[in-house]
């Protein structure tokens, strides 16, 4: 098992994420102390799932509480790995199907793209998917994308529009993608029941076969 995820955050926009409270409480005549957490960050907090709807214009309708589950857990994926440095720029069509393995069957991709980097180890966005990869990606049949890198900041590339609009997910910001050492895998990517949320943190895993 290969976990997937960037812890969320200690601090967001200056406040703390996490705040703790303890709740003095008795048991009878057993006192105890409840450790109590209260939670505040946005939806980019650690690694986290982009559904078609995080784009107003692209929303078919699912959230996090009614996307289908056989769509989230152990999803077989097919692995891609790169090594392209900072500053790299375009990643086309022919150099992911160049190392992409058989597919035979996978719904979900994952992509590292970075080799042993990590996504915040580069120059931000400056390794990217260009339109024609884009559109393999859909093309293939993959309904789950896994990156390391995704736009372009400079050279905009459309990509969470196209990939929205053609119904796949995204899951964003995730590490340890270089560990992965089978060309197939299972994916989870299972993020909580939260109404009406299509973009929130998520725990990202990978079983190896």
């Amino acid at each position: 098992m290969i976990d997937l995820t960037l812890p969320a955050q200690e601090q967001q926009a200056g406040e703390p994420t996490c705040r703790l409270e303890e709740w003095h409480l008795m048991a009878g005549a057993l006192p105890y102390t409840a450790m109590i957490y209260h939670f505040r960050h946005n939806s980019m907090a650690g690694t986290y799932i982009d559904f078609p709807g995080h784009i107003k214009e692209t929303d078919d309708g699912l959230d996090a509480i009614t996307y289908p589950l056989e769509k989230l857990y152990r999803v077989k994926a097919a692995v891609i790995h790169l090594n392209r440095q900072s500053g790299s720029g375009r990643i086309g069509a022919q150099e992911l199907a160049a190392a992409c393995p058989p597919i035979n069957g996978a719904g979900a991709l994952i992509l590292n793209a970075l080799g042993r980097r990590r996504f915040d180890e580069i120059v931000e966005r400056s390794v990217y998917l260009d339109k024609e990869a884009v559109e393999w990606i859909i093309e293939v049949g993959f309904h789950l994308l896994v990156s390391d890198v995704f736009e372009s900041n400079t050279d905009p590339q459309q990509v969470f529009n196209m990939l929205f609009a053609r119904g796949v997910s995204t899951v964003c910001c995730p590490i340890n993608l270089h560990q992965i050492n089978q060309p197939i895998v299972k994916l989870t990517a299972l993020p909580l029941r939260f109404a009406n949320a299509t973009q929130l943190p998520c725990r990202a895993l990978v079983e190896l076969g």
